[in-house]
């Protein structure tokens, strides 16, 4: 088992859909752009079955080394969290 990639992406287009290789890269390019221009708005992208992504703000906070224990300032950002569904948790849980 590795990692599934673009390439694997593609390539399953390619093979379960019919469409040309240079197509089924397209596809898979304007999906997950439209992914990530979602998410970089702040929406929520729900994949049914699958899960939803959300972005999420966290706020400024005081934080801790862990190697020196000094006290550091950590900024306010953006983070990116996803959520599965019922349906991928089972599916996972299933496979072992």
């Amino acid at each position: 088992m590795g990692t599934l990639t673009r390439a694997d992406l593609t390539e399953s287009v390619y093979r379960n859909i019919g469409l040309s290789r240079n197509e089924s890269s397209d596809l898979v390019e304007a999906v997950l752009e439209e992914i990530c221009a979602c998410l970089e708005a702040g929406e929520e992208v729900k994949l049914s079955s699958f899960g939803t992504f959300s972005v999420q703000s966290k706020s400024e906070r005081v934080g801790r080394n862990p190697k020196t224990g000094i006290e550091a300032v950590i900024t306010s950002r953006r983070v990116l969290s996803f959520r599965p569904s019922h349906i991928l948790k089972d599916r996972v849980d299933g496979s072992q």
